[in-house]
């Protein structure tokens, strides 16, 4: 009988039932959006890292991230081709530059990577195809995944073929179109062979930014790096991918206020569902203090009345959970279509954001059960 009272006192009251609906749905739906956007900001962060054509990567000692890398002496490169294991070291030149708006003429930064055209640098299809395009001076590919302030970049070269605007006040000829990603701090790239990169920003050729280190078939990834830590001076760093990807990860988490800021609406959004479930279950048990009186004198326990509480509880996280997460997706999808962030749904988000949501209405639960310690017997006979 007990099971099925927690069940029909919640539908009893429909409209009781649909605000604490609407009070979860609340709660999923701010606790998923908060925890999805920081996850997609902080791998975004890694989008240029992980297309990167490396076994081992080379950085400068003073390497913060993607955009405080630091510079690295060619010298390094011959010394780390002299290691045992190394097959070939390949620089990848990082700068930003100014971008002339094509639309109003306003000068935006951008991301300048520059590569060696000769080699395969960036596991992007669309990239290595055109590589030739960007052996002419002055021409680059244009990151179709940009965000809008460039203006009108990306029709006009679908329509016609390529755009001219200026770029660090060179005159710059977008010829093609490739597909990178934004993040946190990069609003869009620029691809172009490495002599142009020289020319736009006066740079010698002693100096890069990221060297991509391949090595030989067979040879330990791990055995290799620590080799090259032995050999090469204190100037430089030895990173695996998955290190690299940390440490840019760790910039943004420790130098940014975005894990503080996303955590606390997560935690404020939990909150505010833990006190409407608890709102709506105080004021059902007061409404039946009386039925709960009466199944008292009829020798049920207060364990026994507490679990209807509880079971209630738990009914409205199973229900309300599908709506917060349903109203979530549709958040996911604006929000990516307008950022151009990677925001999207996966399973361990989804299972923590439930289990919070089961802990939250159980939680609401033992605080109002409370109230059944009122419901005396005497009162009612």
């Amino acid at each position: 009988m007990l099971h099925k009272l927690a069940w029909f006192q919640l539908i009893t009251e429909k409209r009781r039932l649909a605000a604490a609906l609407a009070g979860i749905a609340f709660a999923v739906m701010l606790q998923l959006t908060e925890f999805g956007v920081r996850d997609a900001l902080f791998e975004s962060a890694i989008s240029f890292h992980k297309h990167l054509v490396a076994d081992l990567v080379l950085t400068s000692s003073l390497y913060e991230n993607e955009l405080l890398p630091g510079r690295v002496s060619h010298r390094r490169l011959y010394q780390a081709l002299g290691v045992p294991g190394v097959e070939s070291v390949v620089p990848i030149y990082l700068g930003l530059a100014p971008f002339k708006n094509v639309d109003n003429g306003f000068d935006k930064t951008i991301v300048v990577i520059g590569v060696d055209t000769t080699e395969t640098v960036l596991d992007i299809p669309a990239v290595n195809d055109k590589l030739y395009l960007i052996n002419v001076p002055d021409v680059a590919l244009y990151d179709r995944m940009a965000r809008p302030e460039y203006g009108a970049v990306l029709d006009i070269v679908e329509r016609d073929g390529e755009v001219t605007t200026e770029v660090a006040g060179r005159r710059m000829r977008i010829a093609g179109l490739y597909e990178l990603g934004v993040s946190f701090g990069v609003n869009g790239n620029l691809v172009l062979s490495e002599a142009t990169f020289r020319r736009m920003f006066n740079r010698s050729e002693s100096v890069f930014e990221i060297g991509l280190i391949r090595l030989q078939p067979g040879a330990g990834v791990l055995a290799t790096q620590a080799e090259l830590v032995r050999v090469l001076p204190n100037d430089v760093k030895v990173l695996t991918r998955g290190q690299l990807n940390d440490i840019e990860k760790a910039y943004w988490r420790a130098n940014t206020p975005i894990g503080f800021i996303f955590t606390l609406g997560a935690i404020v959004g939990l909150l505010v569902g833990l006190v409407i479930v608890y709102q709506i279950l105080y004021t059902d048990v007061n409404d039946h203090l009386a039925e709960y009186a009466t199944l008292k004198a009829m020798g049920y326990s207060d364990r026994h009345l507490n679990f209807v509480v509880l079971e209630e509880a738990l009914i409205l996280s199973v229900l309300g959970f599908p709506v917060g997460f349903g109203l979530t997706l549709l958040i996911y999808r604006a929000a990516r279509n307008a950022t151009h962030l990677p925001i999207f749904m996966n399973v361990p988000l989804a299972s923590m954001v439930f289990g919070l949501t089961v802990l939250m209405c159980a939680g609401s639960g033992l605080i109002a059960v409370r109230k059944l310690k009122s419901a005396d017997p005497a009162e009612v006979f």
